[in-house]
């Protein structure tokens, strides 16, 4: 992203050196630039604090995975003993302590040292989260009780910032801000990447590596352009992928994957002879776990969690897995929650009667479109690659801020210049312009916090332009009239 205030239409983007002077050849490239850099600069000036808002509180969600581990280090991680109680004991334990919840579903302890965490629904956590418990799976001891949110099972900390950087905690009103954000990164990062690889330059080094030297303009120039080529794919995606949780772009991105045969299938849990249905699934920023409150079966037919785990380690669903708790006229779910690469997300349906498998879904047979919706929403949760997935995050964070602090810094160094001239699409031949116009229509539609500003930016160019052309006249009329 470059946020520039060039005195001429090619200044922010001059090359140095001999190549400088030589005339610019009549090229598409040469005709479209003017309007991406003019697009590039006000996006850049105006959207910039939405941008930053969300690469600093992004920034702190990516470091709040290893935080949590420090903060709740008593609740997550007990000395490893010889031997682990059953699973049904320790589910016991965490309901003599929390009489008041209803066990939804249970995380047992896939490593060693780690606790088992029952998640229940309480009456005093608020709507959307879950209380976990933790206990101890060697002793059956309490461990502590926090509020648990989402798939991930974000702790309070991780929480309060995943609010942050969804909603600046405004509810339904701060998500527009997040939404424009996502809805123009791509937009002003592939702008600045064409306006940066499109410079001509003495040698390709300069492409990739920032000059040295004193403290200027042009070396501020080369920073912003090069950390921006390095960081621009994973903007992009960060883009994309927070689109899929948007209040408006992402209603239209789920419509056209639904279309497209690509939406994320799910075990069938149906108990033979019940109602068919119950809630989706939607993992990620702003999604609960999903379980409603389970409603026990009939004395003696339900085998109970540890024949239920059995039975899905049987069927090769096993490792870091959850077990979400029958409700009203469905069996257990126990579902691999493993995102490290390679991925184990499978699952299976398992009848409380009996402990047989009633189906089962492996994430193989994910359609190709839900796959990359699986990773994508991994990815910029930062829990794909673990620790390495969450410094990636932390660094594409970090570039944002440094970009957009420099791009400021660069129309600061400009003063008192001006941007590009108003009218670059005239430069734009028709049989390119109309394609084009066609396609942001198209987009704008598609992403309507990308469309709906565009428009008001064009409203206030256009009113802009009116009274600068206003005062013009009356200059001129004033200058012609003698005194």
């Amino acid at each position: 992203m470059t946020i520039d205030d060039p005195a001429r239409p090619d200044a922010a983007e001059a090359p140095a050196g001999p190549a400088a002077d030589a005339p610019e050849r009549a090229t598409t490239w040469s005709a479209l630039r003017p309007l991406v850099l003019r697009v590039h600069f006000w996006a850049g000036v105006l959207i910039a604090p939405f941008l930053l808002a969300a690469a600093a509180s992004g920034l702190l969600y990516a470091l709040s995975f290893q935080a949590e581990k420090v903060l709740y280090a008593h609740e997550l991680e007990v000395p490893v003993g010889d031997r682990t109680v059953p699973l049904s004991q320790q589910v016991h334990a965490a309901t003599k302590v929390n009489p008041n919840g209803t066990v939804t579903a249970v995380w047992p302890s896939s490593e060693p040292g780690a606790t088992t965490r029952v998640l229940m629904a309480d009456p005093d956590v608020e709507e959307g989260t879950s209380l976990a418990v933790f206990v101890d799976p060697y002793t059956g001891e309490i461990r502590g009780q926090l509020p648990s949110y989402g798939s991930s099972g974000a702790l309070p900390l991780r929480t309060w910032i995943d609010g942050l950087h969804r909603d600046l905690h405004l509810g339904d009103l701060g998500r527009n801000y997040s939404e424009l954000a996502a809805s123009w990164l791509w937009v002003v990062a592939l702008g600045g990447l064409a306006l940066w690889t499109g410079r001509r330059r003495k040698n390709r080094r300069s492409l990739f590596v920032p000059e040295r030297g004193p403290k200027s303009r042009r070396r501020t120039l080369s920073w912003h352009g090069s950390v921006g080529l390095w960081a621009v794919t994973g903007l992009v995606v960060l883009s994309a992928t927070g689109l899929t949780w948007s209040r408006y772009a992402g209603e239209n991105i789920g419509a056209v994957q639904d279309q497209l045969g690509g939406a994320t299938p799910t075990v069938s849990a149906t108990l033979e002879g019940a109602a068919a249905g119950g809630p989706s699934e939607h993992e990620g920023h702003g999604a609960g776990h999903g379980a409603g409150h389970p409603a026990p079966t009939a004395p003696g037919t339900d085998v109970g969690i540890d024949r239920v785990v059995e039975s899905a380690r049987a069927a090769g669903v096993d490792g870091r897995i959850s077990v979400v708790l029958p409700s009203e006229g469905k069996g257990y779910v126990v579902k691999e929650t493993d995102t490290q690469f390679p991925v184990h997300l499978d699952s299976v349906a398992v009848d409380p009667a009996d402990g047989t498998v009633m189906d089962e879904l492996r994430f193989a047979e994910y359609p190709l479109l839900a796959k990359l919706t699986r990773f994508g929403i991994d990815v910029h949760m930062g829990v794909l690659l673990g620790l390495a997935n969450q410094l990636v995050l932390a660094a594409l964070a970090l570039a944002l801020i440094l970009l957009i602090l420099w791009g400021y810094r660069m129309w600061w160094l400009r003063r008192p210049g001006r941007p590009v001239a108003r009218g670059a699409w005239r430069r734009v031949p028709p049989t390119l312009l109309l394609p084009l116009l066609a396609a942001t229509a198209l987009v704008g539609w598609f992403v309507p916090m990308l469309g709906l500003s565009l428009l008001a930016f064009l409203a206030a160019d256009l009113v802009t332009g009116l009274v600068t052309k206003a005062r013009s006249r009356k200059r001129d009329r004033d200058l012609a009239t003698p005194a």
